[in-house]
């Protein structure tokens, strides 16, 4: 939304504007219309990246409802629906967008983001196909090493993994992906390595924290790594080794770490109570 700070000089603008003589000229017009105001604010590129996303769509379906024909608008819409949790709304968007004489390679990218969330990952393959091989994006190259990762096609996530990571400056959650799926492969310590890397990027990404757990559980090793949490995190940090743990057949290990789990957390634990009544009562059975 934007600053309160800027309502003043908005409402200083419309005043002088409405003190000009009653036979505006079209200049005058066109700086009173709503949508151009809206692009001489840069409220769009806000919406996108600092509101709430269901504020963000709202926004954009009036905007679209009042020019229609405009793609920023078309593009500001399927952006902020992805945003939101609503791809599945996005992708007829986006397939609109990159059928139009407006699009740009950008949104053939965006649509295979799209696409690759609702889990047509054929279509999205296909399209990060289209775009031209000049286009060397993070956002490009990322998309290319997942879809790579569903082929298992190893070799070339690792390539697109990697090149991703270097063209950015914000590699955490980039990194958290390779490691997973190096995790998935069975590669553990390779893994281990990836979140490792991802945490001292971004020491908040707690599904980093979460994926460095199992990856070290599945080497037998249920301690907890040297990394900065939180009294909840760690709480839920000893849940996901005990439940490695019970997994791997470690049981008296898995109930000593459940048991860890419901003493840290600060509040009540319940998945960590349930499954440690659920051991208890499987033993006792």
């Amino acid at each position: 939304m934007l600053r309160p700070r800027t309502l003043p000089v908005v409402a200083l603008a419309l005043a002088a504007l409405a003190g000009c003589d009653a036979a505006r000229s079209p200049d005058v017009d066109r700086a009173l219309d709503p949508m151009n105001v809206i692009d001489e604010s840069n409220l769009g590129d806000i919406m996108l990246t600092a509101a709430a996303p269901e504020e963000a769509v709202a926004y954009f379906q009036r905007a679209v409802g009042e020019q229609p024909d405009r793609v920023d608008l078309r593009r500001g819409l399927a952006a902020s629906l992805v945003r939101a949790g609503r791809a599945d709304e996005a992708v007829p968007l986006w397939r609109e967008i990159v059928d139009s004489d407006g699009a740009i390679e950008q949104d053939r990218i965006d649509y295979a983001g799209a696409l690759i969330r609702t889990g047509d990952w054929d279509e999205a393959e296909r399209q990060l196909d289209l775009v031209p091989p000049t286009l060397e994006t993070y956002e490009r190259y990322r998309l290319e090493a997942m879809v790579a990762d569903s082929n298992q096609e190893w070799d070339r996530a690792d390539h697109f993994y990697e090149t991703a990571v270097g063209l950015t400056t914000r590699p955490a959650n980039v990194l958290n992906n390779w490691g997973y799926s190096r995790l998935s492969r069975g590669e553990y310590r390779g893994a281990e390595e990836l979140f490792l890397e991802a945490i001292r990027y971004d020491p908040d990404l707690f599904t980093a924290k979460n994926n460095l757990v199992l990856a070290r559980a599945a080497q037998g090793n249920y301690q907890l790594p040297l990394v900065r949490m939180t009294e909840i995190e760690r709480a839920q940090l000893l849940h996901t080794a005990a439940l490695a743990a019970i997994r791997q057949g470690e049981t008296d290990i898995g109930r000593a770490l459940l048991a860890e789990a419901i003493e840290t957390h600060p509040q009540h634990f319940e998945a960590a109570v349930r499954a440690l009544d659920a051991l208890d009562t499987e033993v006792r059975g």
